[in-house]
This record gives C-alpha cells, sequence and structure tokens, in this order.
C-alpha cells in the first residue's frame, strides 16, 4: 500500500512538472497584489490563502517561495470525496514546520519556529476544476530581534545581581547598557522609574548598540530607584530590558539620651538609654566615657531605620564631670557619625586622705618636736564638717594641750611619747561621713617601765601582785629559790642594753652582766635568794638611741611563803535559799592573797562550784533553795572548803562541817525494784490465787525492808561516831575542821571506809571466783551534773606537777582526784578562777546558774594510806552494788 502511494505522489508531481514546463494553465488567474509580512526569528507565521469556492471545486493548493518553479508545499484535494487531502511539504525548505490549514476561514499556512532564511517573496496558487485558477502573493520579512542587554559599571565590568550599588549620597551614578545583534537594528535606552531619561545610543563596532547614562549626585530619596536598560526592533513583541534597584548607605539623622538623670549617685548601677535614626543599614551605637569604650551595652532595632542602645553602669566618683558620649554610625560610610555629649554630675560621700606634714621625716620625730597633718577631702557636694581622731578618740580643739585644728590641718606642738599612735580625719557632706585610713605618728623616747605606761603592774612569772608603790612589783621567793624576773620596757627605738642593780639596807650592787640576758625591749635576771641580806630592791635600767631611761623598773623581792588557812568559819545567818559564811583570815605569806570557797560533790569528790574574794574570806550564797532540789534529784550533796591563795600557792583547805547542800538518797536493792514492779495478775486467773500472790508479796516486802532498815542504821551509826571522833580530834581553835592532808568530809568518809571493808571482802571473794558478779546489774551512780554561774572575778587554784600533790588533791576531794586546775593570773585587781572540771559563773558569791560539769576522773591513792582504798572503791563502785546512802 505505502509503495502505492509513494508512485501516486510521484506520478502527481511529474505532471505538476510538465504543466510548468509547458507553460501557464489557460484557466490561471494571476494577482499582482503584493502584501508585506513582518515575522519574527523564532515565532509563528499564518501566510493566508482565501478559498472563497466550495472546496469541491478546488483541484489543488501550491506553495512557491521566490521565482521557484517548484512547489515547496502543495494540498492535493481531488479525491476528498473519499479520503482526506494530501499535505506535502518539502523537507528541505519547512518540512514538518509549515502546515496548511484548508479548513480554517480564510485558509492559510503556518510556519512554525520562523528562520531568519524563511525570509522571501511567497506565493499561493490555488487551482480549481472548473473556474480560473486564483494566486496570492507576500513578501515576508523575518525580524531578527537584538540580544539581552547587558549593564556594565564605569569601569567596564558586568554588573551581576539586581542591585546598582550600594552608592553613598552625593555619589555619581555611571552604567553602559550594550545591545548585540538585531534585524533591523535596535534602540537602546534608559529609563528611571519607568521614565525614559536617556534615549541617545551609538553603534559600537559590528552589531553592538551601547548607551552610557551619567546620574550625577544621587540623594537619599534615590534609594530604591529602578533602573531600566531596554532594546526594541519591533512592536511585534515586547521590549527586552535589564532593571537594577539601586542601593544606598545612608548616615544617622539623628541620635540624642533618652531621660538622662541629673545626678547619679556614686556606685549606684544606672541604665542609660540613646536612640539614632535614619541610618541604613541601622546605625551601631556605641558609648564612650572620654577615649574609653564602653563595654556594657544592650542593643535592639525598633524599625528600619530607629536603633537603640541602653548602657548599664556604675558611675565611680572618679567619673564626675566626665563627659560620656552615644554615637551613632554607618559602619559602611567611612567618616559618617553622629553623636552627643553628656557630662555626668556624680555625687558621692567625701574621699579622705591625711598625710603627714611634707616637710616632716616620719622616722625621725622625738618629743618635744611640733608635728602636723593635712586632710584632703575630695566630695560632690562640698564637705561641711571635719573632725580629727588619735586612736579612734575624737580629738577636740585644745589650746592648751597644744592641739590646734585650723581648716584642714591639725598641730600638734610639743609631741610626747603619748602622743604617738594613728591618727585619722573624717569628712561630712549630704551623701554621708567618711573616714579616712590611719596615719600612724610615730614619736621617739627614751625608754620607760612598762608599769609606768599601762599605769598598773607587769605579769611576773606569769602572775603579777603589785606593792604600795604601783611602779613597784612585789616579788616573794623562799631562800635558794631560783626566780626570773623580767624587766619589761617601753622604747622606741627598742632598747640597746640594759644594766640592773640591788638594793637592800646594807649595800648598793651593780648585778653582773652574765646574771641576765636581754632581748628586744625585755631582760630577764635569774636570781636566787640566800640569806636575809638578799632580800631587798632590785633595780633595771634600758638605754636607746635616744638617751637612758629616767626613772628605773623597781621589784622589791620579800620572803614569802604559802598562805596560813582561814579560822573560825561560822554561818551568821543560813535559810533554805540563803547562806552567809565568814572566816578569819591567816597570815597571807608576805603576798598579797585571795580567798576562794569550793563546794565540793561529797559522792564524786568534783568541784561542782568556786567563789572567790579578794578583800576577806566573806561569802554570800543565795538561791540555795533550787541547788538543793537540783542536787536532790540527782542523788548528790555538796560539802564546802574555803582556803586562802597567793603568788606562791593555796593554802590548806578548811572544811565547813555545819554546811551542806542536797542529801544523798537511801539504797535501794535491785530486789525491792522488782517487787514494785510487779503487776496484778488478771482476774481470771482467780480471787484466791490473787490474795496469795497478794500476802506473798506483802510478807516479801516487810521482811526486805527490815534488813534494809538494819542497814542503813549501821552505816549511819558509823558517820555519827566517825563525826564525834572528827570533832574531838581537830587541832584548830575552831568549830571547823583543819584538813592538812584531805578534804574530811563528816559521816560521809565513814561510809566509804564501810565500803572499803565489803570491798576488801568482795576482792577476796572475787580471786576465786571472777565470774560470781558477772549477772549484776551495775551500780545505780548518778553523776553530778550542775555548776554554779556567777561573774565576781576569779582566782585558780595553782596546777600542781608533783605526785605528793596530786595524791594530796586526791584525798582532799573523798579519794576522787578532779583533773588539776590552770593557773592563770591577771592583775592583782582582777584574779581568776579557771578549772578543767567545772564552769561557774558568781556574783559576790550568789548562785545564779547551774550548768553541766565534766565527769571526775579518779585519781590514785598512795598504797600506804591509813585512810581509805580508793582502788577499792573504784572497783566496788563499777563492779558490785553498794547502798546509795553509804556511797
Amino acid at each position: 500500500m505505502k509503495t502505492d502511494g509513494f508512485v501516486r505522489v510521484l506520478w502527481w508531481k511529474l505532471v505538476l512538472i510538465i504543466n510548468l514546463i509547458d507553460g501557464k494553465s489557460m484557466h490561471e488567474k494571476d494577482k499582482h497584489d503584493v502584501f508585506s509580512v513582518d515575522g519574527v526569528e523564532g515565532r509563528n507565521i499564518e501566510l493566508q490563502c482565501p478559498i472563497t469556492v466550495p472546496l469541491s471545486q478546488v483541484y489543488m493548493v501550491l506553495w512557491f517561495k521566490d521565482n521557484a518553479g517548484i512547489p515547496l508545499y502543495s494540498v492535493d484535494v481531488r479525491d476528498k470525496i473519499s479520503r482526506q487531502p494530501a499535505h506535502w511539504s518539502a523537507p528541505e525548505v519547512f518540512g514538518s514546520r509549515a502546515k496548511f490549514n484548508i479548513d480554517k476561514s480564510p485558509a492559510s499556512l503556518l510556519i512554525k519556529n520562523l528562520k531568519r532564511h524563511d525570509q522571501g517573496m511567497y506565493r499561493c496558487r490555488i487551482d480549481f476544476r472548473t473556474i480560473q485558477t486564483q494566486t496570492y502573493r507576500y513578501n515576508l520579512s523575518v525580524i531578527v530581534l537584538p540580544e539581552q542587554p547587558v549593564v556594565l559599571d564605569r569601569w567596564g565590568r558586568h554588573i551581576n545581581g539586581t542591585k546598582l550599588g550600594p552608592k553613598e549620597e552625593g555619589d555619581d551614578v555611571v552604567i553602559t547598557c550594550r545591545v548585540s545583534g538585531g534585524r533591523p537594528q535596535p534602540e537602546v535606552r534608559w529609563l528611571i522609574n519607568g521614565v525614559i531619561v536617556d534615549d541617545q545610543y551609538e553603534q559600537n563596532s559590528g552589531d553592538v548598540i551601547e548607551n552610557r547614562l551619567l546620574w550625577p549626585t544621587i540623594q537619599r530619596s534615590d534609594l530604591n530607584a529602578i533602573f531600566t536598560c531596554q532594546t526594541m526592533n519591533t512592536k511585534l513583541v515586547e521590549p527586552k530590558e535589564t532593571s537594577y534597584v539601586l542601593d544606598m548607605h545612608l548616615k544617622p539623622l539623628t541620635i540624642k539620651v533618652i531621660n538622662p538623670p541629673s545626678t547619679l549617685v556614686a556606685d549606684k548601677r544606672y541604665e542609660i538609654v540613646c536612640q539614632s535614626t535614619g541610618s541604613r543599614p541601622n546605625a551601631i551605637i556605641t558609648w564612650y566615657k572620654g577615649k574609653r569604650q564602653m563595654r556594657r551595652t544592650k542593643d535592639e532595632i525598633l524599625d528600619h531605620n530607629t536603633t537603640t542602645s541602653t548602657l548599664s553602669f556604675a558611675p565611680t566618683t572618679e567619673d564626675d564631670g566626665k563627659t560620656l558620649t552615644c554615637r551613632a554610625e554607618n559602619p559602611n560610610v567611612n567618616g559618617l557619625f553622629l553623636e552627643t555629649d553628656w557630662k555626668m554630675n556624680v555625687v558621692y560621700p567625701p574621699m579622705v586622705t591625711i598625710q603627714l606634714g611634707p616637710t616632716l621625716v616620719v622616722d625621725d620625730i622625738k618629743e618635744g618636736d611640733d608635728v602636723y597633718f593635712e586632710c584632703h577631702v575630695r566630695a560632690n557636694p562640698d564637705w561641711k564638717k571635719l573632725q580629727w581622731f588619735h586612736n579612734d578618740i575624737l580629738l577636740q580643739y585644745n589650746g592648751s594641750a597644744r592641739i590646734i585644728q585650723s581648716g584642714q590641718s591639725l598641730v600638734l606642738q610639743k609631741v610626747t611619747k603619748q602622743s604617738a599612735g594613728y591618727y585619722a580625719c573624717s569628712a561630712i557632706n549630704a551623701e554621708g561621713e567618711t573616714v579616712s585610713d590611719q596615719q600612724y605618728l610615730r614619736v621617739k623616747h627614751v625608754p620607760v617601765c612598762a608599769t609606768e605606761r599601762l599605769a598598773g603592774s607587769v605579769p611576773v612569772n606569769g602572775s603579777e601582785l603589785s606593792g604600795g608603790n604601783r611602779n613597784t612589783i612585789l616579788i616573794g621567793a623562799s631562800r635558794n629559790e631560783n626566780v626570773e624576773i623580767p624587766c619589761h620596757i617601753f622604747a622606741d627605738p627598742p632598747a640597746r642594753s640594759f644594766h640592773w642593780r640591788f638594793n637592800n639596807t646594807a649595800e648598793i650592787l651593780q648585778v653582773d652582766a652574765h646574771r641576765y640576758t636581754s632581748q628586744g625591749n625585755i631582760s630577764i635576771l635569774n636570781y636566787a635568794p640566800v640569806t636575809d641580806q638578799d632580800y631587798g630592791t632590785l633595780t633595771c635600767w634600758a638605754v636607746n638611741e635616744v638617751g637612758p631611761q629616767s626613772q628605773p623598773c623597781t621589784f622589791q623581792l620579800i620572803l614569802a611563803d604559802l598562805p596560813s588557812p582561814v579560822s573560825n568559819c561560822s554561818l551568821p545567818n543560813r535559810t533554805q535559799q540563803f547562806a552567809e559564811i565568814q572566816c578569819t583570815p591567816g597570815y597571807d605569806g608576805g603576798l598579797p592573797q585571795v580567798f576562794v570557797l569550793e563546794l565540793i560533790s561529797k559522792r564524786t569528790g568534783t568541784r561542782r562550784f568556786n567563789f572567790s574574794n579578794k578583800n576577806e574570806p566573806l561569802f554570800v550564797l543565795d538561791r540555795l533553795e533550787k541547788l538543793s532540789a537540783l542536787m536532790t534529784l540527782e542523788n548528790n550533796s555538796l560539802s564546802c572548803v574555803v582556803y586562802a591563795i597567793n603568788q606562791k600557792g593555796r593554802s590548806t583547805p578548811v572544811l565547813i562541817q555545819d554546811f551542806e547542800i542536797g542529801r544523798i538518797q537511801p539504797y535501794r536493792p535491785a530486789t525491792e525494784r522488782r517487787t514494785d514492779s510487779v503487776e496484778w495478775l488478771p482476774i481470771a486467773v482467780g480471787i484466791l490465787l490473787t490474795v496469795i500472790i497478794l500476802a506473798l508479796s506483802i510478807s516479801t516486802k516487810t521482811y526486805l525492808n527490815r534488813c534494809f532498815a538494819d542497814a542503813s542504821g549501821w552505816c549511819c551509826r558509823g558517820a555519827a561516831k566517825r563525826g564525834d571522833a572528827s570533832d574531838k580530834s581537830g587541832e584548830q581553835q575552831t568549830k571547823n575542821v583543819l584538813l592538812p592532808d584531805e578534804y574530811e568530809c563528816g559521816a560521809h568518809c565513814l561510809k566509804l571506809k564501810n565500803v572499803q571493808m565489803l570491798r576488801r571482802h568482795s576482792s577476796r571473794k572475787k580471786n576465786c571466783s571472777k565470774d560470781s558478779n558477772d549477772d549484776e546489774p551495775e551500780p545505780d551512780v548518778i553523776p553530778a551534773q550542775f555548776n554554779m554561774v556567777s561573774c565576781t572575778p576569779l582566782i585558780a587554784t595553782p596546777q600542781h606537777s608533783d605526785t605528793a600533790t596530786r595524791e594530796k588533791d586526791a584525798q582532799r576531794y573523798g579519794g576522787f582526784a578532779s583533773t588539776p586546775a590552770t593557773y592563770q593570773m591577771a592583775t592583782a585587781d582582777h584574779p581568776i578562777v579557771s578549772t578543767q572540771d567545772t564552769l561557774e559563773y558568781r556574783t559576790h558569791g550568789s548562785i545564779v546558774g547551774i550548768l553541766p560539769s565534766t565527769k571526775a576522773v579518779p585519781a590514785n591513792a598512795g598504797p600506804g594510806s591509813s585512810e581509805l582504798d580508793i582502788n577499792v572503791i573504784k572497783d566496788r563502785l563499777l563492779t558490785t552494788r553498794v547502798p546509795e546512802s553509804c556511797v
């Protein structure tokens, strides 16, 4: 079938060629009118060929180009009734790009994707069956569009993107639009915001056309202006154009500090706000204090050209009067910025400094020189009042004392060693008062004795007891006792040398240098009196670079010993709440003595309370009722002793027999306690069983109470006998008992001896069977937990280091030795009593409070003691039961 079609087409072509060769058909009617048609390269165009008769009368439609005799496109309509018209397009001309639409009115040839070589003269011929042939002519012009315009800067560089710039105010815009190609020659012009501003173009070379635009001195109003380069060579299509938006960097227009405070308080934090407008992009705000940039800022953008910056800072006193600058600038615009200044008014308390007169030499001021100080004050607001201080004491104007205040100066005339010390000045204004740092004034002077400097005595060997002359230190020493006598002086500069002198009624001797040592402002003399002639007065001198000491330090060395015990102690007044104890003082041992009253626990031997009196052995105790109740609850009682103490030690204590606080509760056996705890059996057991158990309980309790009554009576009788023996054996002319080696405790000690006998028996039994007491409960020991509180100055009991003394202390406290007291000495006007096992405060002997005490520490008595076996009592208390009335 395909072969037949091809043969048919070929046959028709041959026919057409023969017809062309033979000449025009006699029925052809030639049209001489030529129509001009413009087409755009790459676009479509239609060439009309109207058919004015019915299609059935049409024989063929042929298209020719220029003077060619061979058609480039044909339509065969001869067999349209039986089939569709046959279209043929010369492949070397249009090929598939051409299509004749015979059904359209008017019929036309559509040429797609027009090429520039398609330009020429086209002729359409319509052959009819019976009528004359018709012909239409078209002069087709193909328009070649120019290329897209290219914009170049003043240096001939291609501008990419869609922005022109950024530019700054006052700059010139110089740009060139370049267009290549195009037929016919295109036009090139510039438009700004759609308005033609330049249409003068010129041909550069070949088919290149350029238009150069100069837009001078752009302003802020030119921001975002649209610069468009446009080219066109036909109205069939829209012009080609390239547009750019003018971008500009703009400097800030305004800057201001918003509501700045009128005054600033030093060291108080503030937030200051600065605002700038008109910058593009938004301004960067910086703060400066003087030339130093402030860093603690926070920026905020309010809109496209408004920026605020908040500065947080705490002004100092140095900022008063300084200028705070807020600067807004566009970093893209060189040298274009705005700034505003604000002068700060900072108020603050006075700043005060003190300075010794600049004409004075600090280290060369001696007694008798004139000295002045200057007080430098800086304040806002100004200071109103100026004051001076010496060692933190306010100085007043005193012309007679040669203390003169003038303006901001202090003048000291004829200074003395008392003028030395720390000086300061203060200034006051509305913001407050400020005191300057202290300036030390050094006044060189000859050495003076420390007692003169302190208007009192200085401790000697850890203690001090002054005599009649307040500057004379009284020292007690026994024969052949080596004492160290320190000589304390005050001197500026320190002493260079010391020398000592001894004086008695017979002679005055210089002390050899090897007998004493010197270091700084102290010299220590080692002295051991042997005979009565070795007691007398020792004097000490020092010399420094200013001169020798004018008045020596004096030490009175006397023969001294322990004080004698007090005597004739009595209780003039005694009630349940009040007790007054008065004794007669003994010989003071040659040294001032202090009297001490102590309350001793009869059970543990610990010192529970003590009181002191530096004048006489008179003590007043109150609130005894409360103390007695507390001590009874603690199953304890207190005995009272009085002794004297001086620099050498303490006297033998005296026991006040008729004075006692609290009572020891009788001992109750464990069987009785268990009986008391028996409860009745339930009624369900039966009334008969209940009666039997009750009868047995009553009989058992009666029997045990009878045995306990016999035992208690034995202990009490023994105590009474012991008390009588003690009264008969007293050696002093007093109703009190003098204990040279131990504290007598009346009937209580006899009870302890009976315990000793029981303990010895128990010890022998224990040797036979070590586990005989394993099932027995621990003894019912209630430790003392109360101390007295008072506020009278105290003096401590000396601490004994030798073994014999410790044994005596153990015996004095009823066989139990408390921790030795720490020996502390202060001035004679303020004696101190301090112990490690008690903590008491007292006001003239009044009992005002109770504090817990420490646990008593047992002390070992000597093996040859005829009174008590301390170890036996200790072991017995810890391992066996002893009736509490005997403990």
